[in-house]
C-alpha cells in the first residue's frame, strides 16, 4: 500500500466531505465517532470493506486514553487467574498478528519476570499460568512469534535485574510480550485508513445526533473545534468508540444505550535506564494493584495506579500521593533508591472499565476488561471496554454489527493489512548500517527510527534531501532528528505544538521540564513546514507552557480535586500559590519544578 500523507488539506478536504453529505451529497456509508485505537481500527476496517467512511475526534488523535497506556501489547497473563480465557487468547492471538504481520516496526518483543518468593507452590502455580499463556499463543504450529517461558534462580533473576531486593524473590518467571508507542500506533492507523479512503477530521467534536422521522439516526451534528463551526453530517450507520466518555456521548442520543463505564485512573513515572540495572522488565504483585518495571526506549516506565476517577474525563492528573505511592512501591522493591529527583517525567490516563449492571465506584481490579458492542437506537452502534491490544477486534465486532446481515458480503480483512511501514521493514532493516555511516547516526538512533517508522524511513530520507540539516539531532533532545519534527508536520496530521511534543514525539514526559527546552526549535520548524506566522508560533507556544505549569501545578497537589483546581487555575492564567512561571526563571527553579 502506497504510504499517503496526512495534511491540513486533507482535513479541509474530510471537513468538505462531511459537509456534503447533509446537502444532497450522498451519505456516508459509515460515520466513527472518537480517533482513539478503537475509532482508529473501526474506520479502517470500514474503508477496508470499500465502505465510504469518515472519521471525527474532538481532539488530536490518540489524545485520550490512547496516549496514556502502560505501552504493553500482552495478553493479559494476570487475567487468567480470572479465568478469562477466551479474553486472554483473543488478546494473545492479536498480539502475534501485531507481531508478525500487522505492525511488526511498531511492536517490539520484550522479556519479563515475575519474581516468585515460595520456591515450590509458586514455581508450579505460575509455571503451569505461564504454560498456559504460551500455548495459548502458539496455537497454530510454526507461527511463534515469541519465545516460550523459562525458569531462572534467585542467581540468574539477579543477572537480569541486579537491584532487586534478595528478600523479594528466591527465583522467577521469565515470559515474553511485546511493548508499543501508543499515540504512534493510533495515528499510523488513522493513515493507514485514510490511506485506503477514509476522511479524516481531527479536532472535531461531535456535539449531538441527527434522527429521522421514525427516529434512527442518520448522521451526527459536528463542531469544527479550529474555526468555530458547527454543521451536519449524514450516515447510513454512525459507530461510537468513544472511551470513557462512552455514555456521555450515547446520551446525546436521548439513550442510556445500556452500558455502564467506569473510569478508573492509572499513572506512570518515567525513570531514565541508567537509574536502575535491568535488561528485562519485571512484574510485581502490591495490595492494591500491580507495580511493573517496563523497558522503553532510553527510560523505565514504572506504575501503576488504579483508582476511581471522578473529576473532568478529559484532564486526568498526577496527584503528589500517586507518585509517592508509585516510589514507596518501588523502593520497598529495589535496593537502589529513586526519589523525586530522577522522576523524568511522569503521566495520568484513564481506563474504560466496563461495569456490569449500573455504575458503581468499586473496586476498579476486579472489572474485566472485555468489550461489549449494542446498538441502543437503529442507526447508532455504540462500542465499550477493551483494551489496546484487541483494537482490531473491537472494530471488527462493531462494523459487524452496525452493518447487520450485510457483513456476511463485506467480511473483515484487517487481520491481513499491514499497517503503514511494515511492508519492507526489514529491508530498511539492512541499509542501517549504510545510513550509519553516511549520516554519522547511532545505533541507537537507528533503532529508535525503525521503531517508530519502519520502511517509512525512506520518506524521512526524501526529506533530508532537500534540506541536509534536517539529518541533525535536535540540540536540546538529540534523540529525535530534525526530520521527524517535519515529517509530523507534513505527514502526520500535526495541527499544534502540541501535538507534536505529547504524541509525534513523547518529549511531554521522556524531557525535564516536559521537553520545554526543545520547544524554540521544534517552533521554528513547525512555522517552516506549517506555514505559521510570529503571532500563531507564539500562541502555540504559550499554550504549550501554559499546559506544563498546569500540570506540574496539579502534581504538587496531594488528591484529585485539589489538583484538577490547581491545574485549571493555571490553563485560566490564574496565578497560584507555588506556581512558578516555566520560562524566565533560573535552572535550580525548573529542576525543583519537576522534582516536586
Amino acid at each position: 500500500m502506497q504510504s499517503k500523507a496526512l495534511t491540513g488539506r486533507d482535513r479541509d478536504e474530510a471537513v468538505r466531505v462531511l459537509r456534503e453529505s447533509a446537502l444532497g451529497g450522498p451519505p456516508l456509508d459509515v460515520l466513527v465517532v472518537g480517533g482513539g485505537v478503537t475509532g482508529a481500527g473501526t474506520a479502517l476496517d470500514a474503508a477496508t470493506r470499500g465502505l465510504t467512511t469518515a472519521l471525527v475526534e474532538t481532539a488530536d488523535w490518540g489524545s485520550g486514553t490512547s496516549q496514556w497506556s502502560t505501552k504493553l501489547v500482552h495478553g493479559g497473563l494476570r487475567y487468567l487467574q480470572m479465568l478469562d480465557v477466551g479474553l486472554v487468547h483473543e488478546a494473545l492471538t492479536e498480539r502475534g498478528l501485531l507481531l508478525r504481520t500487522l505492525a511488526p516496526h511498531l511492536v517490539k518483543p520484550m522479556p519479563f519476570l515475575i519474581p516468585l518468593r515460595h520456591r515450590w507452590w509458586q514455581r508450579a502455580y505460575y509455571g503451569a499460568g505461564v504454560t498456559l499463556y504460551d500455548l495459548l499463543a502458539n496455537a497454530l504450529p510454526g507461527r511463534r512469534a515469541l519465545p516460550v517461558h523459562q525458569h531462572t534462580s534467585r542467581r540468574g533473576l539477579h543477572r537480569e535485574f541486579p537491584q532487586l531486593r534478595e528478600d523479594q524473590a528466591i527465583g522467577a518467571v521469565k515470559y515474553w510480550d511485546a511493548t508499543v508507542d501508543d499515540a504512534r500506533l493510533v495515528s499510523t492507523i488513522v493513515r493507514t485508513a485514510h490511506s485506503y479512503g477514509a476522511s479524516v477530521a481531527s479536532r472535531t467534536e461531535a456535539v449531538g445526533f441527527v434522527r429521522d422521522e421514525s427516529g434512527r439516526v442518520v448522521g451526527a451534528r459536528l463542531l469544527d473545534r479550529e474555526t468555530g463551526s458547527t454543521y451536519e453530517a449524514r450516515a447510513r450507520q454512525v459507530i461510537s468508540c468513544t472511551g470513557v466518555w462512552t455514555e456521555e456521548v450515547t446520551r446525546l442520543a436521548d439513550t442510556d444505550g445500556g452500558l455502564r463505564v467506569l473510569a478508573s485512573k492509572g499513572i506512570h513515572l518515567v525513570v531514565p535506564r541508567d537509574r536502575i540495572e535491568g535488561s528485562s522488565g519485571l512484574f510485581l504483585q502490591t495490595e492494591r494493584s500491580v507495580l511493573f518495571f517496563i523497558p522503553w526506549s532510553r527510560y523505565w516506565i514504572i506504575g501503576t495506579t488504579d483508582t476511581p476517577w471522578d473529576q473532568d474525563l478529559g484532564h486526568p492528573v498526577a496527584t503528589a500521593t500517586d507518585i509517592d505511592y508509585v516510589l514507596d512501591r518501588v523502593n520497598a522493591a529495589l535496593t537502589t533508591q529513586l526519589g523525586r529527583e530522577d522522576v523524568v517525567g511522569w503521566y495520568a490516563g484513564l481506563r474504560p472499565l466496563l461495569q456490569p449492571g449500573t455504575r458503581s465506584p468499586s473496586d476498579t481490579a476486579r472489572v474485566s476488561r472485555e468489550h461489549t458492542v449494542v446498538s441502543p437506537v437503529p442507526g447508532l452502534t455504540v462500542i465499550g471496554g477493551g483494551k489496546l491490544t484487541t483494537y482490531r477486534v473491537m472494530a471488527r465486532d462493531a462494523v459487524d454489527l452496525a452493518l447487520g446481515p450485510e457483513a456476511e458480503a463485506l467480511p473483515s480483512i484487517t487481520d491481513e493489512i499491514p499497517l503503514l511501514g511494515a511492508v519492507g521493514e526489514a529491508a530498511m532493516r539492512r541499509r542501517m548500517p549504510a545510513l550509519r555511516a553516511r549520516f554519522g547516526w547511532s545505533a541507537q538512533l537507528t533503532d529508535h527510527l525503525l521503531h517508530r517508522y519502519g520502511s517509512l524511513v525512506e520518506e524521512l530520507l526524501d526529506l533530508i534531501a532537500e534540506d541536509a540539516s534536517l539529518a541533525e539531532p535536535l540540540r536540546a533532545t538529540p534523540a529525535y532528528l530534525r526530520a521527524e519534527i517535519a515529517y509530523a508536520c507534513i505527514s502526520e496530521g500535526v495541527l499544534h505544538l502540541e501535538d507534536i511534543l505529547m504524541r509525534r514525539t513523547r518529549l511531554y514526559y521522556e524531557e525535564p521540564r516536559k521537553g520545554l527546552d526543545a520547544v524554540p526549535e521544534i517552533a521554528e520548524i513547525a512555522v517552516q513546514w506549517l506555514g505559521w506566522g510570529e503571532e500563531r508560533e507564539a500562541r502555540e507556544v504559550a499554550d504549550y507552557e501554559r499546559r506544563v505549569r498546569a500540570d506540574e501545578a496539579a502534581a504538587r497537589e496531594r488528591d484529585d480535586e485539589s489538583a484538577v483546581r490547581a491545574r485549571d487555575r493555571v490553563l485560566r492564567g490564574e496565578p497560584g500559590p507555588d506556581a512558578p512561571t516555566v520560562a524566565g526563571h533560573d535552572d535550580d527553579e525548573e529542576d525543583e519544578v519537576v522534582a516536586r
